[in-house]
């Protein structure tokens, strides 16, 4: 079975299905499928199978588990990904790929749990740490998600930490949701030099929208040190990041 070991940048960017392996591949839904699908609940799904122990710390606490002993891994096979079925996940593994169907299994040739489903009698699909991890990794690329590597230094502030964490739960959850892309949509097709409007903007794949927002950030960024730098009373360009001045470069 064929692995990807490292990820095409152009061919996410491309918006093309992005093959895990032979069994798994992760295609990029337009922003009209994610608007149709429901935001909140596309979002929601996204977060939930890339979290890790340091975004449940106080639901993890309620159930008797130190977020800052459970692997990632163990925390997508037991918890994560078998709440959602076929149809909840389609809009980003197809119509083959069914968490809520997978089973948690011993393999003793690698000493290790991994997630099995039976799709027939001759074909399974399995998830194993590694594949787990590109799969992770890939859906953090399309969205511009980073892990949150959060750790604490000590028992006191671990415990501080899942407080903080479960008051700011409480002091949310009656809030009414907001969009997250309907700001950054609107921005953009009332951004100088972005080829789309209010309708073609829903075409864009994910990746490539939000490579855009954050190439335009980082044009106008520069624009303004370079103007304040050259103004002769703004701020001194040799003490500026050359990133920060250089807007074709890498994006955070």
């Amino acid at each position: 079975m064929e692995i990807l070991n490292e990820f095409d940048e152009l061919q996410i960017y491309g918006g093309n299905s992005y093959k895990v392996n032979d069994d798994i591949s992760i295609r990029q839904p337009t922003l009209g499928e994610i608007r149709d699908y429901g935001e909140k609940k596309y979002f929601g799904m996204v977060h939930t199978l890339c979290s890790v122990g340091a975004d449940l710390k106080w639901q993890l606490d309620d159930i008797g588990q130190d977020y800052t002993k459970v692997s990632d891994y163990e925390l997508f096979c037991s918890i994560l990904c078998r709440r959602y079925t076929k149809e909840d996940t389609k809009i980003l593994f197809g119509d083959v790929l069914d968490f809520s169907q997978m089973k948690i299994q011993y393999k003793e040739d690698i000493q290790d749990h991994i997630l099995v489903q039976f799709v027939n009698s001759e074909k399974q699909i399995i998830i194993d740490r590694f594949i787990y991890s590109s799969i992770v990794n890939i859906l953090r690329k399309i969205h511009k998600m980073k892990r949150n590597d959060e750790m604490p230094g000590n028992e006191l502030t671990r415990q501080a930490l899942i407080e903080d964490a479960r008051e700011e739960h409480e002091e949310n959850k009656d809030k009414p949701i907001k969009s997250y892309l309907m700001p950054l949509i609107s921005t953009m097709v009332n951004s100088e030099g972005f080829k789309r409007d209010d309708t073609t903007v829903f075409d864009m794949r994910m990746r490539a929208f939000m490579d855009s927002v954050a190439r335009v950030n980082k044009i106008k960024n520069a624009e303004l040190l370079l103007q304040s730098g050259y103004s002769g009373f703004g701020v001194d360009l040799k003490k500026i990041d050359k990133n920060a001045l250089n807007y074709m470069g890498e994006l955070d």
